[in-house]
């Protein structure tokens, strides 16, 4: 389970919030590093997590995520389209003699239709596993509570 510091900044709907981390050594390997949302010259980034802590808005918190989630979600992001892509071509190339054209064109046709196949596939299930709280980072301790008091609110701001 990867693990990161952070402080809750909004809190965008019941039981979300926006956590505002630091990049650590650990994002320079992650292979998802540029999904996170960046702020100013990338030193910083916003990620919003479910709110298990119940945590308010200036807490220090720490966020998780699992890692094998991650391994899944990076597999269907990139993997995928390039092996439908390379499919494709393949099939492509042993079909041109029956469609009667270059094997060239036939491989690019039929590997760019796989490919846009595999991204209109990734586009619809990433959509649906981003529901589920599988795939979602959550808050797991609060190490300290900020200077804000009071009730917080809910913004809807976007």
């Amino acid at each position: 389970m990867a693990t990161e510091e952070g402080i809750v900044t909004k809190i965008p709907a019941p039981g979300k919030v926006l956590v505002s981390t630091v990049r650590s050594g650990a994002c320079a390997a992650c292979t998802a590093r540029g999904m996170c949302q960046t702020m100013g010259g990338g030193g910083e980034a916003e990620v919003i997590a479910n709110n298990a802590a119940k945590a308010r808005v200036g807490d220090r918190v720490v966020i998780s995520f699992k890692t094998g989630s991650l391994l899944k979600v990076m597999f269907l992001l990139y993997l995928f389209p390039i092996l439908c892509l390379l499919g494709g071509a393949v099939i492509g190339n042993n079909y041109a003699y029956a469609l009667q054209i270059d094997s060239s064109v036939s491989s690019a046709i039929i590997g760019f239709l796989s490919f846009g196949a595999a991204v209109l596939f990734v586009v619809t299930k990433g959509n649906k596993m981003a529901q589920k709280d599988v795939y979602q980072p959550k808050i797991v301790r609060i190490l300290k509570r900020g200077e804000i008091e009071g009730p917080t609110q809910i913004t809807n701001n976007d």
